[in-house]
């Protein structure tokens, strides 16, 4: 009788970062330049790795994969939010909402299993050197794409269609600035027993499978450079893994952040600083680190902004 008297939610209200209006168009001008350069970086990263034949490896195939998945995961979350500072609202509707979730568990998943498939070929590389190429042959680079693509969509299916079960009839207000999970369901009304179950079995081994395979890949990586005998040869194979190994820290830095630090009242809104560097800091640093860190990014990506001025 209670459930039947219950009036269903149909929009949801997100909070974002600030009351105050003075502050909105700061903050629209803000997140419109990060997007924007966050676009046009990965966008470059991929123009230049088709665009040039020396970069037709496997390595360069993964990274132009991460950058794709980095403008989706962005692209997820900033237009809404630039959408709704501007015009004022902050509302969302549940299909609206349920789509930001599955796209946002989605590019999420899939740029954590495209950094493990990075740091596989960096092992392959560097303790295999002879048998790389057939290691890592183009048939075996597109099934870990494909395969990470395939498992990552399922996932994110998966948790979508739990939620389209629950019922929300209470509070409808996400104290956050997109569509999470864990902030959703603390909403419904209903149970969210086999939501959780779900989200602790699937979802952290899904997470943690390719976290433990980052680890393990670079404890080998490690030995095989240790048992390298000359400082040159150290310094190089070292070299070819410094640019992953930044993005792996920052990526997985602003995530722990993000879902093993638990949230506080107190805590004034660092929460959602720790989102921002999340979902924002990160796709739009990538770029940067692997166009300075990495002299062939660098090279291609100066001849290709050389072709078009001229």
């Amino acid at each position: 009788m209670d459930r039947r008297n219950q009036t269903r939610i149909y929009e949801f209200l997100l909070l974002g970062f600030s009351e105050h209006p003075e502050q909105q168009p700061f903050l629209f001008g803000l997140f419109l330049a990060m997007y924007l350069l966050t676009v046009l970086g990965n966008l470059l990263i991929i123009v230049a790795i088709g665009s040039d034949q020396h970069l037709h490896t496997p390595m360069y195939f993964f990274l132009a994969n991460l950058s794709f998945s980095d403008i989706g995961f962005i692209s997820t979350i900033i237009p809404k939010m630039l959408h709704n500072i501007g015009s004022g609202s902050k509302l969302i509707s549940y299909g609206g909402c349920l789509t930001q979730l599955y796209f946002f568990g989605l590019f999420a998943d899939l740029d954590n299993f495209l950094l493990a498939v990075m740091a596989l070929d960096r092992y392959v590389a560097i303790s295999h050197p002879l048998h790389y190429a057939m290691a890592m042959n183009s048939q075996r680079c597109v099934l870990l794409v494909a395969g990470s693509w395939v498992v990552t969509t399922f996932h994110a299916l998966v948790h979508t269609l739990l939620v389209t079960r629950l019922s929300f009839c209470g509070p409808n207000i996400i104290p956050h600035f997109f569509c999470d999970l864990v902030p959703l369901l603390k909403l419904a009304c209903s149970s969210t027993y086999v939501n959780g179950l779900v989200l602790i079995l699937v979802a952290g081994t899904l997470l943690i499978g390719p976290f433990v395979c980052i680890l393990t890949s670079y404890f080998y990586i490690a030995l095989a450079v240790l048992r390298i005998d000359s400082p040159k040869g150290k310094q190089r194979a070292f070299s070819n893994c410094t640019s992953h190994l930044s993005v792996v820290s920052l990526f997985y830095g602003a995530a722990i952040g993000v879902y093993l630090c638990p949230p506080s009242p107190l805590s004034g809104g660092k929460d959602r600083v720790f989102s921002v560097m999340y979902t924002v800091v990160t796709p739009m640093l990538n770029p940067f680190i692997y166009s300075l860190r990495n002299r062939d990014m660098k090279g291609s990506l100066g001849k290709l902004l050389r072709r078009k001025t001229l």
